[in-house]
């Protein structure tokens, strides 16, 4: 991914956290500026329909749609994943 801030690349292997900062700048990684679905033309700043509505969208927050700018994967809805899992942990 890369910052937003600094447009430093940074190397992520696996999800980021909510206490995660760029080692470069120090802004919070996840924050709305840094997500996929960041769009200042959209509802609310933000192109996931499903998503809560942050206010400062530079701060870390709590939202479950979030994806790092440039990421390939797609939005993921979080009562399917459990479904998902529930299902292949059951073989049904």
């Amino acid at each position: 991914m890369r910052c937003a801030f600094c447009k430093t690349t940074i190397k992520t292997h696996d999800r980021i956290l909510r206490s995660d900062t760029c080692p470069r700048c120090g802004r919070d990684l996840h924050c709305c500026k840094q997500c996929k679905f960041y769009d200042t033309h959209a509802y609310n700043e933000c192109r996931e329909v499903s998503a809560e509505r942050v206010v400062d969208k530079e701060r870390a927050n709590f939202c479950e749609y979030f994806l790092p700018r440039g990421s390939n994967r797609e939005s993921v809805n979080p009562v399917t994943e459990a479904r998902r899992a529930l299902e292949a942990l059951f073989k049904k």
